[in-house]
């Protein structure tokens, strides 16, 4: 596995698995909860450490309970989890009451790194949520702190008037959409980039360049699209209902692509 070094310190694995659809029947986002962990569990047998979770998701007991039923220590795991802020902010009564909840699904007294989810109109809220953010913080209850979806009015806002400098920015970068210009603002301001859902968006087109490269390598296209965006120094937090998939998500340290392929997919 590689590793980031976040602005504080702390490390994160390069390779996340995402959730918002495990433990869900017909695996499907908005299914109700089956009462089993079974990806989870899959993923910790494959070798995932990094989870990706949300309050959105209403699936954070599942990953809760897949860590807890496995035998490794909760130090072993990475877990994120996000402010459901798609409907702006509740304010601070509302923001402690849902993290006590995501502490408790998550059956955690800590969290390695939790986002603010989306941000929105009011600029005063979004600060007075960001320094409730650094205040756990600096109790040790999040060991990191960040946002997702933010662009770089966002990120000023926070640069400028908050205490903390955002650890990630978790964003969308995908094959036709690689967002060059907010990824090198945001490792100009020392924040991490992590790739939501990094392997969406690819075509038939795009599918048949990525397996051409692939095939010089023994890889598959899947492959070759989470080994660019980690050779761009990008988080990637894929996610599969299928083990073997899952492993293979995984197995992306053995090559490196040359550069000549790197300018290929980068043209995608």
């Amino acid at each position: 596995m590689k590793y980031r070094k976040l602005n504080n310190g702390i490390e994160i694995p390069s390779v996340g698995s995402g959730t918002n659809t495990y433990g869900k029947e017909g695996n499907q986002y908005s299914g109700a909860l089956r009462g089993d962990t079974q990806e989870i569990d899959w993923a910790i047998e494959n070798g995932y450490r990094h989870f990706d979770s949300a309050q959105l998701y209403l699936n954070e007991e599942v990953l809760g309970n897949g860590l807890k039923k496995s035998s490794l220590p909760r130090e072993d795991f990475f877990i994120t989890t996000k402010l459901n802020t798609f409907e702006g902010f509740g304010g601070a009564d509302w923001a402690h009451a849902e993290i006590e909840k995501s502490l408790e699904k998550l059956q955690t007294d800590y969290i390695d790194l939790f986002l603010i989810h989306k941000p929105w109109d009011d600029h005063a809220e979004m600060l007075e949520a960001w320094t409730l953010l650094e205040d756990y913080y600096n109790r040790g209850v999040f060991k990191s702190i960040g946002v997702s979806n933010f662009e770089k009015e966002h990120l000023d806002l926070l640069l400028e008037q908050g205490g903390i400098i955002p650890a990630v920015n978790q964003i969308k970068s995908q094959v036709g959409n690689w967002n060059e210009e907010l990824i090198a603002y945001n490792e100009s301001k020392g924040i991490a980039t992590v790739a939501w859902s990094p392997l969406r968006g690819i075509d038939e087109k795009a599918k048949q360049v990525l397996d051409e490269i692939g095939s010089q390598y023994g890889k598959t296209y899947t492959q070759v699209v989470l080994r660019y965006q980690i050779e761009r120094d990008v988080i990637v937090i894929p996610k599969s209902h299928n083990k073997d998939r899952q492993a293979q998500c995984l197995d992306i340290f053995d090559f490196e692509l040359s550069a000549s392929d790197r300018d290929r997919i980068a043209a995608l």
